[in-house]
């Protein structure tokens, strides 16, 4: 079997992008797209010149084997996917009423992916990854998601697999408190930690990054909280910082940024890349993500991020 640098599981959907910039009501065409946060991630982590394995239960329709082809396209390792005929793939349609309005209506309760539980879990391929990346999206999505999830933490663990984890709260699909606790758990056991001031704020009860770090960064832990187009600060046990974010000409579609975030702190990571250069790499793909119509088309290829960090002028930290 082959070894994964980094190997994440979660729900992908297929997303439905409206032709024209109105509300949904008076649209009649849309793109295919798909998306996914953990999908996102693994598209992220490949494209910046990683070996990336992504797992989930899809329904047994076209919908699924679109999302299975597509990753597959991508060079994303999905041998360990699985197909159900008891559920469909979940959908979700994407309504841009203008630039920075974006919103989202999913359809995918009681969903394939919904379905996963301990049997799609496989010890060997979590444990021989470098990376475990996991989202605190998919243990809401039942109580057998949540099993898997606290299952490969403890495979991970077990077997020295660095565990990167993205909260991307999702208050829609459960309670707040047990969110709350749940989400608190599982940034317990991470070796690094990567939540929005929000979601930060959500997990502490402090509304200042350091603040939020020092809550969450024990242990020895990595913090890095994103804070939008102002860049992102981190935190260890050994530095701390600030590293700025880089101006966008054009904001086109601001989902997926986060995941983009994470593909660039996970390659990073994987790079061995001092902590700054790490959030600085992550900060460009993310900037690159939000110029590109969909969730996952805009991330780039290492290629592509090497050239931006390559130029010295400042008049030119501007993604157009």
């Amino acid at each position: 079997m082959k070894s994964m640098d980094m190997v994440t599981f979660g729900e992908t959907m297929v997303l439905f992008t409206p032709a024209r910039m109105l509300p949904l009501e008076y649209e009649h065409q849309y793109y295919k797209q798909m998306a996914g946060a953990e999908s996102n991630v693994a598209i992220g982590v490949s494209r910046l010149g990683h070996s990336a394995g992504w797992f989930s239960k899809l329904g047994d329709d076209p919908f699924g084997g679109f999302i299975f082809k597509s990753l597959k396209g991508e060079g994303v390792d999905n041998s360990r996917c699985t197909f159900t005929e008891e559920a469909p793939t979940g959908l979700y349609f994407k309504e841009k009423r203008n630039a920075s309005d974006v919103r989202i209506y999913y359809y995918r309760k009681h969903s394939a992916a919904s379905l996963l539980n301990l049997e799609d879990l496989d010890e060997d391929y979590i444990k021989k990854a470098r990376i475990l990346h996991l989202t605190g999206i998919t243990p809401a999505l039942s109580k057998d998601c949540r099993e898997a999830v606290f299952t490969a933490i403890e495979i991970a663990k077990q077997h020295s697999v660095k565990i990167v984890f993205d909260p991307n709260i999702r208050l829609k699909l459960w309670k707040e408190g047990e969110a709350k606790k749940v989400l608190c758990d599982i940034a317990e056991k991470s070796d690094v930690i990567l939540p929005g001031l929000n979601e930060g704020t959500f997990l502490t009860g402090e509304d200042k990054p350091e603040k939020v770090a020092d809550k969450l960064g024990k242990n020895g832990k990595t913090i890095i909280i994103k804070l939008g187009k102002e860049g992102a600060f981190y935190q260890n046990s050994e530095e701390s910082g600030f590293v700025p974010g880089f101006s966008v000409a054009e904001v086109v579609d601001p989902v997926g940024a986060g995941d983009g975030f994470a593909a660039g702190v996970i390659s990073g990571l994987l790079r061995n890349e001092p902590l700054s250069m790490i959030v600085k790499r992550a900060n460009v793909v993310g900037a690159l993500v939000v110029g590109v119509n969909g969730d996952s088309e805009g991330l780039p290829t290492n290629e592509e991020v090497d050239h931006f960090l390559s130029r010295s002028s400042t008049d030119e930290d501007v993604i157009r």
